[in-house]
This record gives structure tokens, sequence and C-alpha cells, in this order.
């Protein structure tokens, strides 16, 4: 679970950023109330990491390098000190490059009741297109059983280029619940996680308005 300093700096924070950049909020009352769920979203700058977790009502947990708990001298404590109240999740770096790693521990956070965030693109979108997910989400859905709760992004990348910050550009926009009872269950683990991927990111550009990088999704072209 994550720690006081977790909680104290999203009350904190939350308002400031509130303040001044009166970022658009809408489907808050999607998130599970209680239990494991993934939340599955578009990622268009670093901050992406702060601004989902500072916004939704329940907590949520994200993977680090496990070099981060190991720098040396005042600045390695105190790095070590943000990340384990943050509630960050050490990974070692060739298990968290080939995704093993950020898979395993996601899914003993989920499997513990807690919410773990994804972005299935994998890397943040340096021209604002969507680009193809990766299945690392709809795996983590259902080797755990918990539902995918897809998160779209908008302006995100803009919240820091200019000296005065431009209100009501930036908006976060949860969606609907994807449960696995959606997802044919006849056929195959393969192509469960293909058909479900391909949904979590029709949810994505719904909700991000984002256009594709790959055209047409499987999922659209399934039905």
């Amino acid at each position: 679970m994550v720690g006081r300093f977790y909680t104290g700096a999203r009350a904190a924070t939350r308002p400031l950023v509130t303040a001044l950049w009166g970022p658009r909020i809408s489907g808050l009352e999607n998130v599970p109330r209680e239990g494991g769920f993934v939340v599955a979203s578009n990622h268009l700058a670093n901050i992406d990491s702060y601004l989902i977790p500072a916004f939704l009502p329940r907590p949520l947990r994200f993977v680090a390098k496990e070099s981060l708990w190991t720098q040396k001298g005042p600045y390695g404590a105190v790095l070590r000190w943000f990340f384990d109240a943050v509630g960050a999740i050490p990974v070692d770096r060739e298990a968290l490059a080939s995704g093993k790693g950020a898979l395993q521990a996601g899914l003993e956070v989920l499997r513990g009741g807690d919410g773990f965030a994804v972005y299935p693109e994998g890397h943040r979108s340096k021209d604002g297109l969507l680009h193809p997910g990766k299945q690392g989400a709809a795996w983590l859905a259902l080797e755990s059983g918990c539902p995918v709760l897809p998160v779209g992004l908008k302006g995100t990348q803009h919240m820091f280029s200019s000296l005065i910050p431009r209100r009501g550009e930036m908006t976060i926009r949860v969606g609907t619940p994807i449960t696995l009872e959606e997802i044919d269950p006849s056929a195959s683990k393969g192509v469960r996680r293909r058909l479900l991927t391909a949904r979590i990111m029709d949810e994505i550009q719904a909700l991000s308005g984002q256009r594709r990088a790959d055209g047409p999704s499987a999922w659209s072209r399934d039905q």
C-alpha cells in the first residue's frame, strides 16, 4: 500500500494544478470502488505519471528502475525514501526492458486489490498520434481477472510550453471499465489478448480524440 507521503502530496498538489491549469476531468465515477483494476492510458508527457494518480480517487502504483534505490550518499537516501513513500515498485533494468518484470510486479499489485497503471503504447507519443498497443494491459487483466479502466489524456504535453499556464486545455477522461465478459470466452488466450488490446486502444482513442498511427483496430475489423 502507498504511504502517507503519497496521500499527502496528492492532496497538496492537486489544488495547485487545478488552480493553474484548470484541467477538465470527467468519468471519475467509473473508477472501481474496490478490488484491483488496470489503468490503461495514452502517454503524451512525463507529467502523465503524476496527473493520473493525482486525480483518480484511488491510489495507483507504477514500476521504476531498481537502480533508483541503489544510489549512494544523501541523494540516494532521498531517492529511496521518495520511491518507497509513493509505493513505486523496483524492477531491474533488464526485466523492465523486456516487460516481464513490470508485468509480474503489476500482477502482484492487482491480486492484492490495488490499482496498477500501464501505458499500452510502451512509450510517449512524440507525434501526438495513438500508436499500436502492446498486450501487457490485456495480459494483466486476463491473468488477474481485473477490469481495465481506459483513460484518455489530451493536452498534457503542452502544460509547460509557456510561462503562463493555459487553463482549460488539458483533459483527463476516464472511460467505463472493460470487463473480461466482453471478450469471447471460447477464444484462445492469444486471441483474447489481441481482442482485448484492440478494444482497449479503441476506448483510449475515443477518450483522447487522437488519430491512430496504425489505421483501424483489430477489434473494429472483427465486429
